[in-house]
């Protein structure tokens, strides 16, 4: 397993898609994981569709992101569509890391009750969902982040201790 975890980061939004607003999701996300010490192999940034959604994520999973890391489209409106697509391509979900997610972020605000964020495994690589607010995303990674090397590991069928 290399030292570091190649990852990829999407922005979900149909605004920022559209070039309506700049993106600071990718960007706030992209500060974290290299100050986790891994690697940032891409940012792209997809409307609110399903379809566009697993489409960016097959592509980076095939450019060799180990983890693949979404901002936005988690919450409770009609368009916000993330946790579908995922599940439709995943071959586990991982609950533990939405739960952490949830009541980590509960003790911040109240509307983390409303959040759908969560992660799954798609082939060999960790798929999380992160909030699509730049603040709630990073500090969402932030709760999760220690197990994330050790499930990258398991998922690419590195030999551990477990």
């Amino acid at each position: 397993m290399p030292e570091k975890i190649n990852a990829g980061i999407i922005t979900i939004s149909d605004r920022a898609s559209q070039g309506v607003y700049v993106d600071q999701g990718g960007p706030a996300v992209r500060k974290a994981v290299e100050g986790y010490g891994w690697q940032s192999l891409g940012e792209q940034i997809v409307p609110d569709e399903k379809r566009a959604i697993q489409k960016c994520v097959r592509e980076l999973i095939a450019g060799g992101c180990q983890l693949v890391l979404t901002t936005g489209g988690t919450g409770v409106a009609p368009k916000d569509v993330t946790p579908e697509a995922l599940r439709e391509i995943a071959d586990r979900e991982l609950p533990g890391f939405g739960e952490t997610m949830r009541m980590e972020s509960m003790k911040i605000t109240p509307n983390a009750i409303l959040s759908r964020s969560l992660a799954v495994a798609v082939d060999q690589c960790l798929v999380i969902a992160l909030p699509g607010k730049p603040s709630g995303a990073v500090e969402c990674l932030g709760f999760v982040h220690q197990a994330i090397p050790h499930c990258v590991k398991v998922l690419q069928g590195v030999p551990t201790s477990c």
